[in-house]
């Protein structure tokens, strides 16, 4: 547990070992909630370490655009199916 001061503008600091311990550098994003008595705050998984891997390239494709055609329907298919 770490005690932080809160600013004029409503920010605060996470501290160096809290911000290792969970993941969380510059740029990530936090999910805040409100709760009865506190506020609990969440680190989220960037969305491109999510997806990472769902689709493996073999080759890099020649037109970029069809590739992406490709993918998004082939994601469509697995989607339905």
């Amino acid at each position: 547990m770490e005690t932080v001061k809160v600013d004029k503008k409503g920010r605060i600091l996470i501290p160096k070992n809290i911000r290792e311990r969970t993941g969380v550098k510059e740029g990530s994003y936090v999910k805040i909630t409100a709760e009865e008595r506190g506020i609990l705050i969440e680190p989220l998984e960037a969305i491109a370490d999510k997806y990472f891997g769902v689709f493996e390239i073999t080759k890099w494709p020649e037109d970029l655009d069809e590739f992406v055609v490709e993918v998004v329907r082939e994601w469509g298919i697995r989607k339905a199916t």
